[in-house]
């Protein structure tokens, strides 16, 4: 498998094959939320957006970065989704890096939108398929988020050889800036237990899907075929 790792800014043209990343917290939180029962995620472009989107469908559950504001929901961190019943519902998802790295591949064949949690159910997907080149979004930072680009390099890895040990790629995540600004409270809307979920292996054990359904980006996971299982995704 040829994998390329680029920062939103370096998308040149639309991947066939994209894997977006982005570890603390968008898609960790995206997997939380599908766990507690959420039936899709939209991906907004923008606050304004998200807000429209809410106003039109008031039965939806909206989500941000940052402190709590008025109009939405909740806030982008697992620690404090992980207690909220979705049962059925739709999401309304806006954040800093990864709603906007899973957008701007939004033309491509496959988006797969990952982080930790859902690791080995990603890789297993790009095994499946037999993907000869993806494309991994490291979101963060321009691209230079190591929590991210560490997830993107063991899920590329972990694609090929499955028995790769995820031990030396959780702890660049650990000990990231992002994992320092969270535990140190710099970042707003954050639960003192997001680090730590952020960094849970495999927790999940479904791959998140992103595709165009008319105008909107929606977000849905998808049960992966077990290791037997050659049928495609």
């Amino acid at each position: 498998m040829d994998a390329r790792f680029l920062g939103i800014t370096e998308l040149a043209e639309a991947p066939s094959v994209a894997v977006v990343v982005d570890v603390m917290r968008a898609f960790t939180v995206a997997a939380w939320a599908f766990a507690q029962g959420a039936e899709k995620i939209v991906l907004a472009e923008s606050l304004d957006e998200a807000l429209a989107l809410k106003v039109r469908h008031p039965d939806w559950t909206a989500l941000k970065d940052g402190p709590p504001a008025p109009g939405f929901d909740m806030v982008n961190s697992p620690g404090l989704l992980r207690s909220v019943d979705l049962g059925g519902r739709t999401v309304v998802q806006k954040t800093t890096a990864g709603t906007v790295g899973a957008l701007s591949v939004k033309e491509a064949s496959l988006v797969l939108c990952a982080g930790f949690v859902v690791a080995e159910a990603t890789a297993r997907v790009l095994r499946t398929r037999k993907s000869g080149s993806v494309t991994f979004v490291v979101t963060g930072d321009d691209g230079q988020a190591d929590e991210d680009l560490a997830c993107a390099q063991y899920i590329a890895r972990r694609a090929t050889e499955p028995g790769t040990d995820a031990a030396g790629f959780l702890r660049r995540a650990a000990e990231s800036r992002a994992a320092a600004e969270l535990a140190e409270g710099v970042r707003q809307g954050v639960h003192p237990d997001d680090v730590a979920l952020c960094l849970e292996l495999d927790r999940f054990p479904f791959a998140m899907v992103a595709a165009l359904e008319g105008p909107l980006m929606v977000l849905r996971s998808c049960v992966v075929p077990s290791p037997t299982d050659d049928a495609p995704i």
